[in-house]
């Protein structure tokens, strides 16, 4: 099944390249911003689950003991705030990057979805779409919307995923996988 999900996703990430440089005017994305990974839920399938899994094995025991120390501290007040930095995310970088998430691949892209078009938080602070988004009527000119649902669970059930046969299984926050 991983090999499946793995060729899945370099299908995903060539549609995904596609979208970002057509958006490319609008995103400010770059290595070293981590705003998408310092507080969010991360919503991922048991499939995503068990890619990121297959990557944490095969890294080093001093950053594979470090995940795990923040997977103890997002669990002690999960049940208070449902919102949490991934627990990856190392040093101010993803430490499985080639493993990440659909969420994770998609952070930063503006979609359309159910006729409404979903925004990245970071638009609020200033960055993806920003320049195009007024913040006080909460509307977006985007000439060349993207006119497919980038949600996780729209993506791990679309045409391209059947192709693939994924069975990707309950989706739920990232953290919740490890309690």
């Amino acid at each position: 099944m991983l090999k499946r999900y793995k060729l899945f996703l370099e299908e995903f990430d060539k549609k995904l390249e596609k979208y970002y440089i057509a958006h490319k005017n609008f995103i400010c994305c770059k290595k070293g911003c981590t705003e998408c990974c310092e507080i969010g839920e991360y919503p991922f399938s048991r499939l995503e689950a068990e890619y990121i899994m297959s990557g944490f094995v095969r890294l080093s025991p001093q950053v594979q003991d470090r995940i795990k120390q923040n997977i103890k501290d997002v669990l002690k007040t999960y049940e208070t705030s449902k919102n949490y930095r991934c627990p990856f995310l190392v040093n101010n970088e993803c430490s499985l990057y080639e493993y990440r998430g659909i969420v994770c691949r998609t952070f930063g892209l503006a979609y359309v979805d159910k006729g409404i078009v979903r925004l990245p938080e970071c638009v609020n602070s200033g960055l993806n779409y920003s320049e195009i988004y007024d913040k006080s009527q909460k509307e977006i000119t985007l000439e060349n919307p993207i006119m497919e649902s980038l949600m996780t669970d729209k993506v791990l059930r679309s045409d391209t995923a059947e192709k693939y046969e994924l069975e990707c299984g309950e989706i739920r926050p990232l953290i919740c996988w490890f309690s």
